[in-house]
Parts: structure tokens; sequence; C-alpha cells
């Protein structure tokens, strides 16, 4: 297991030895492969994960069959940690973008973990507090962005998490599709390739199959606000 991935994620970053040890003897370990779900909506489920390899897509489900994208996540970032403190059904499906690995936690261990370590139960408030002030941002930007705008922030956002700098720009692989791409950003696959085909006429960015090279940070940056 990856231990300096696991001290990315805010909820171990500031652990001592002693609180890490305890720690990884509940961590359990499993693999997806690229398109396999690790859980659907609706699942009963109880366990808090780890990225340790790969990238993952958080998806829901509209009443009339519509997806939504509420989230790509990687290395270091964790998911399903409102199931820790209130076991029940999942509130989306998780699926592999990549063959994909993680470790989990279960409920009952972490209540455990947790017995003596006020710091450590802080730290998963802050991670609470962190993905409640991203939903409300989220739902802002659908009141008041524009889909340009709204574009503009996602790849910024994939770019300052999976982004790599080289002489020509920042290269984001990000692996999603066209479409998953569109329902990250909460928009037609249409408006959004008109939004793309744009910038890259602009000369911001350079489009690449399930990537994007972006040349022009500081332009994106003011489209996005």
């Amino acid at each position: 297991m990856n231990h300096d991935v696991l001290r990315q994620a805010p909820l171990f970053s500031a652990l001592d030895d002693e609180a890490a040890t305890a720690l990884l003897g509940n961590l359990a370990e499993s693999t997806l492969s690229r398109g396999e779900a690790l859980f659907h909506e609706g699942d009963v489920g109880d366990k808090l994960y780890v990225v340790l390899d790969g990238k993952v897509k958080l998806g829901r489900t509209s009443s009339d069959g519509r997806e939504n994208l509420l989230a790509v996540l990687g290395p270091g970032q964790m998911f399903g940690e409102l199931s820790l403190f209130d076991p029940g059904p999942r509130s989306a499906t998780v699926t592999a973008v990549t063959d994909a690995r993680f470790a989990s936690l279960s409920h009952e261990d972490l209540l455990r973990w947790l017995e003596g370590r006020p710091m450590v139960a802080r730290g998963l408030l802050s991670q609470l507090a962190a993905r409640l002030r991203k939903a409300n941002d989220v739902v802002a930007d659908l009141v008041f962005s524009d889909v340009p705008g709204r574009v503009a922030k996602a790849l910024l956002d994939l770019a300052d998490r999976f982004g790599r700098t080289a002489d020509d720009g920042v290269h984001v692989h990000h692996d999603l599709t066209q479409e998953e791409l569109a329902q990250l950003v909460g928009a037609s696959r249409e408006t959004v390739n008109k939004a793309l085909a744009d910038f890259a006429s602009r000369g911001w960015l350079r489009l690449e199959p399930r990537s994007v090279v972006i040349m022009d940070i500081e332009r994106l940056g003011r489209r996005s606000r």
C-alpha cells in the first residue's frame, strides 16, 4: 500500500507515527478495472475510500435517466466519508475512469481509531466542511455562470489536480469522454464542445483525446470568473 499517497488525503495528512500505524492495520485494499463500478447510488455502504492509483468518477442519475457527474477524483482523494457517520444508501455511483486501486476503512474501525485522537476527528470534520463548501460552489456556478465559464473552471480544477507542466503548456490527462466532461459542468455535449472549440480558436488550449493542453492559464482563469 502506498503510504505516501495516503498521507495526501486530508484525513491522514497530519497523523503521527502511532496513529498512522494503528490506522494501516485497519485498511483494506481493492482494485477496479476501467469502466467497473465500485458501488451504485442507493447501495448500502459504511466505508470510506482513498484513491491510491488511477481516477474515479462520482455520478448520479435523475428520475428521467439523465446522468450528472459530481466529481472526478485521483490519488490521495477521498470519497464515501458521509457513510462513516450516517451509514445508509450511497448518494452517488462510483465508477473507475481508469484502472484504479483503493484503500478502504469501515465505519466501526474508524470509530475505534478516532477514540482518543481528537485532532484526527477534527481533520475529518474539516474534510466534510470542504465537501459542503464545494457543493455550494457548484450550485452557485449553475445559477450564476454560463457554460463557457463553467467549462473553463472545470478545466482549471482538473489541471490543478492532474496537470503536468511542459514547454508547450499544462498537459491535463483527465481521461474523460466529451459526454462525461459535459456531465461534469451540467450542460449538453454540443454546448461544451462549442465552448472548447472557441477556447482552442483563441489559442488558449489545444484539444487532444481525453486530454487538453492549456496554453494560456491566465485568460482561461479570467473566463472562469
